[in-house]
């Protein structure tokens, strides 16, 4: 077949077939008027290269694959040169998102730095008071997210607290735990993303947080042991939260959103991050005795948890 026949085939252009030749990927036969002549192998390694493409390894380092095929495997993937460039190709994307994550962190670092200074003779209008809720926000709907969690073993996940200590999910002891997850805490002089308050359920992380600690003494004589916070963002960033609304308990940090992927816990996407939906689980010996969700409205939610232990006391 002709070139063209075999780029209309393959699904790619002219001028893709004449690269991978170029590459040494595509050889072509020879007919006597010295036109190119492909066959169907060329399809299917053109083919080939294409999805090899789709999922990162590029044309230039795709020749493990393709000798692989003309040895007469069946999949392009059996060969050992092919299984190292798999590993070549994981273990430079593994860098890449190191380099990545460590440029975040610097980021939201400097950010939250500088949102913490004053600027000296710099108007500055008002902060959004993020301790009060306003009026006519989304009530959040109950989509069975949280069904399946009553009755299901808190994973063996150590995750780091603002006090420096850190927990393992798993034993957080025999008595009652209380854990509640939000989405992100704001901070005066930070904006939330945009359309927060049209999101169901997002908006009230502080006023939840003040409403544990207002009531905190009065979790500890309804039996329950510790109360922690828990959300993605950094543990710097919860110490400056548990400093600034002076809170009695510590805030555990999840930015990999670990234990969302261990209990398959519900998450949404907010202004290029993924957050944590609200709840709040009630833990008893490892095990998740309750659930709260959805969660309306987050300012009085701690008395809610209140109510519950005085209907179901230990």
């Amino acid at each position: 077949m002709r070139i063209g026949e075999l780029a209309e085939r393959a699904g790619v252009t002219v001028k893709a077939v004449r690269y991978y030749e170029t590459l040494g990927l595509i050889v072509p036969d020879r007919l006597p008027n010295g036109y190119r002549d492909y066959g169907d192998e060329h399809v299917r390694a053109v083919d080939e290269i294409r999805q090899l493409a789709g999922v990162g390894i590029a044309p230039s380092r795709a020749t493990p694959f393709i000798e692989c095929l003309d040895t007469g495997h069946v999949h392009s993937d059996e060969c050992p040169g092919s299984l190292a460039a798999y590993r070549n190709g994981i273990a430079e994307l593994d860098q890449a998102i190191a380099a990545l994550t460590s440029r975040r962190t610097m980021l939201t670092q400097r950010l939250e730095e500088s949102a913490s200074r004053g600027f000296d003779g710099v108007p500055t209008t008002p902060a959004a008071d993020y301790t009060s809720l306003p009026s006519g926000l989304p009530r959040p709907e109950d989509d069975g997210a949280a069904d399946h969690l009553p009755g299901i073993r808190m994973p063996s996940l150590h995750l780091p607290t603002s006090d420096g200590a850190g927990v393992t999910l798993a034993e957080l002891g025999p008595g009652r735990t209380v854990v509640y997850l939000y989405p992100l805490t704001g901070r005066p002089g930070v904006d939330l993303p945009d359309g927060w308050d049209a999101i169901p359920g997002a908006r009230g992380c502080s006023t939840e947080a003040c409403d544990f600690r207002d009531h905190f003494e009065d979790l500890r004589a309804a039996g329950v042991d510790a109360v922690y916070g828990l959300s993605s963002q950094t543990v710097d960033y919860q110490r400056e939260v548990v400093e600034r609304l002076q809170l009695p308990f510590a805030m555990i940090s999840d930015p990999q959103h670990l234990l969302a992927e261990g209990l398959g816990l519900p998450t949404f996407e907010a202004g290029g991050m993924r957050l944590y939906s609200r709840l709040t689980l009630i833990v008893r010996d490892g095990t998740i005795e309750h659930v709260f969700y959805p969660i309306f409205p987050p300012n009085t939610h701690a008395r809610q948890v209140l109510g519950w232990l005085s209907e179901h006391p230990s």
